[in-house]
């Protein structure tokens, strides 16, 4: 599978921004997707997860409230709604396809995710 994340940019604390992921080269439909972020000298981690039908989602406790993630699977992309944007929130984020199709159950773990690609770079300044 094949990745791009668009969207990034550069805002100010308490802003919003809503970042995108075209996916291409596997039936999209079927798979679970996830947004992770990464910030300078710290490991990726999980933001934001949604099933292959759309019906669960999950997040971090630290973007609960303020984030939110939705799938057009006619569009084969995934988005990712952000809302009170903090400074903390400044990393580049990834999304990615879980390895597996038809999991109701949401992964956190970047493991079970493939496909990852070029991220988008997020700045949130204070």
């Amino acid at each position: 599978v094949q990745l791009q994340a668009s969207g990034g940019g550069s805002v100010q604390a308490g802003g919003s921004l809503r970042i995108s992921c075209a996916a291409s080269g596997r039936p999209f439909s079927r798979f679970g997707a996830g947004w992770f972020r990464q910030a300078p000298r710290k490991e990726r981690e999980f933001v934001a997860g949604i099933s292959w039908t759309g019906g669960t989602t999950e997040y971090a406790d630290s973007v609960k409230g303020r984030f939110t993630i939705s799938r057009d699977n006619a569009k084969n992309t995934v988005y990712l709604q952000m809302n009170s944007l903090k400074p903390e929130d400044t990393a580049v984020y990834y999304c990615a396809v879980e390895h597996t199709p038809f999991r109701h159950s949401i992964q956190t773990m970047p493991a079970s995710y493939d496909g990852w690609g070029v991220g988008t770079l997020v700045t949130v300044s204070s």
